[in-house]
């Protein structure tokens, strides 16, 4: 039956056709298109089932509560990011350590870095929790836009905030069963928790009526049983109902390393800026939405859940990415690390196409999903953003790629850089200019243009300098031979 599902799965079969029409046509290698379409549309499944979760979270609220209560989820939403700002930063240095370790076979390594994520994840991702538990209507006063919207963000950042550290676990175990050549059991195991997600927030908003606080609990505990399934699974090499894991490691072994720490926090530092860009530009480009009114706010709040959906296939395409090109860098292959990570950049902006054109064809019917209202003012608003995300996804999906060939050897500072550059230097200051001159919302259009095309040129060119290379040796594994 899995390997049914594997081979019939849309998403695959969809990917999967993309790869082969560019390797006919000679744009990319046929068993390169084959190998990262493996790795990738689990990735991309994951995707679509979180995001999905996410958009599914906002439209839940807003039907059974209102538009005041979305606006509050949308300004809780940044902290939740630091979720996987930090653990994304852990699990990026995870995915780089892990991938040239498992392509080395260095299996003791490995172990080490896994374990030492785990304990570096908990250490930084606690403290978090407790602020968030602490002082919620501190953080969130600042940038909402209504003392309704106040309430309501304070109500779910306490209760999500819970989550934290369970959020930051599974982007590590994730991480590192992708690392070693297994998307699919991880892709099973975070897509299954999103499911479950929804299944429980419908009863915990509709059933129960709790509101902003039951979409807030429903994360929370999918997200304890994701870690926990990670846990059993990769402690003993399979988990029940999901079948063998690629790695089993002793949860018992050493977990403080200083060479293993500082390397996971070289490489996963920038990462986790990276990621945090994003989570801290929310703050001052939610205050700037504010001051287009609560409708817009509500709209860019339903716009970005769309938006995550598109860019699915970079959680895809950059994972395969930092995977392949790892392995081989691992193997001292830099001729192969360069052909995969070439190939997958011209293989993700082809299916970031596909993806762009259909949103863009159904956007006004999605739209419509996450109001109680139809006719309320934020559904033409979020329609006209939405079709500036189509535009501005393309780019993402160059962006993303190049940047997994980077992350997997190391060379994490310069897609800081680029994301860092793409928002505080475009984004916000375009969407500023839209709220204070007569600009109006082609700033705001703009703003999703820049966010995505800044980081994708230098990303691109990063790539093509080959400086990476040079980067990743010296975070190879010691059993790996020199190269030549």
């Amino acid at each position: 039956m899995t390997f049914v599902l594997r081979d019939s799965n849309p998403v695959r079969l969809t990917i999967l056709a993309i790869g082969l029409a560019l390797a006919r046509i000679g744009v990319i290698d046929r068993e390169r298109a084959v190998e990262t379409t493996d790795l990738a549309w689990p990735r991309v499944v994951t995707g679509l089932a979180r995001m999905s979760k996410g958009a599914v979270d906002v439209a839940m609220v807003g039907v059974a509560v209102g538009t005041a209560a979305v606006a509050g989820v949308g300004v809780a939403g940044p902290y939740w990011g630091l979720a996987f700002a930090l653990g994304g930063g852990v699990a990026g240095g995870t995915i780089a350590l892990v991938s040239q370790r498992f392509g080395a076979e260095a299996h003791d390594e490995l172990a080490l870095a896994v374990r030492s994520s785990t304990l570096l994840v908990v250490a930084i991702s606690v403290p978090v929790s407790v602020v968030f538990w602490l002082f919620p209507y501190e953080l969130v006063t600042p940038i909402a836009s209504s003392e309704r919207a106040i309430e309501y963000g304070a109500t779910y950042l306490r209760v999500v905030g819970l989550g934290i550290p369970f959020a930051g676990l599974n982007l590590v175990g994730s991480r590192t069963l992708v690392g070693a050549d297994d998307a699919y059991t991880a892709m099973q195991v975070r897509a299954g928790g999103a499911v479950a997600n929804i299944a429980l927030n419908a009863v915990f908003i509709f059933g129960l009526e709790w509101g902003v606080a039951g979409a807030a609990l429903g994360t929370v505990l999918s997200n304890v049983a994701v870690t926990a399934v990670f846990a059993v699974g990769i402690a003993r090499g399979r988990a029940p109902g999901i079948g063998e894991f690629p790695v089993q490691i002793d949860p018992f072994g050493r977990y403080y390393d200083v060479g293993t720490l500082t390397d996971l926090v070289s490489i996963g530092t920038p990462i986790g800026a990276r990621n945090l860009v994003w989570t801290v530009a929310e703050f001052p480009m939610l205050t700037v939405l504010a001051i287009f009114g609560e409708p817009t706010l509500a709209a860019f709040v339903i716009a970005r859940r769309i938006w995550g959906i598109m860019n699915t296939p970079g959680w895809g395409f950059g994972l395969a990415a930092s995977s392949l090109v790892g392995q081989s860098l691992g193997k001292n292959d830099e001729r192969g690390a360069e052909a995969y990570g070439r190939d997958i950049v011209r293989f993700s902006l082809a299916t970031y196409v596909l993806f762009a054109v259909l949103i863009a064809l159904f956007a006004d019917r999605i739209v419509v999903l996450f109001a109680e209202d139809p006719t309320s003012p934020e559904i033409p608003i979020a329609v006209n953003l939405v079709y500036a995300a189509c535009v501005a996804v393309l780019f993402q999906g160059v962006g993303g790629a190049a940047a997994g060939p980077l992350d997997a050897s190391g060379d994490t500072r310069i897609p800081f850089l680029s994301q860092a550059l793409g928002v505080f230097f475009g984004a916000i200051p375009l969407a500023y200019l839209g709220a204070t001159t007569s600009l109006g919302y082609w700033g705001l259009y703009l703003a999703f243009l820049a966010e995505a095309s800044v980081p994708a040129a230098i990303n691109y060119w990063r790539f093509r300098t080959n400086k990476w290379k040079a980067i990743s040796e010296g975070y190879r594994p010691d059993s790996a031979t020199p190269s030549d």
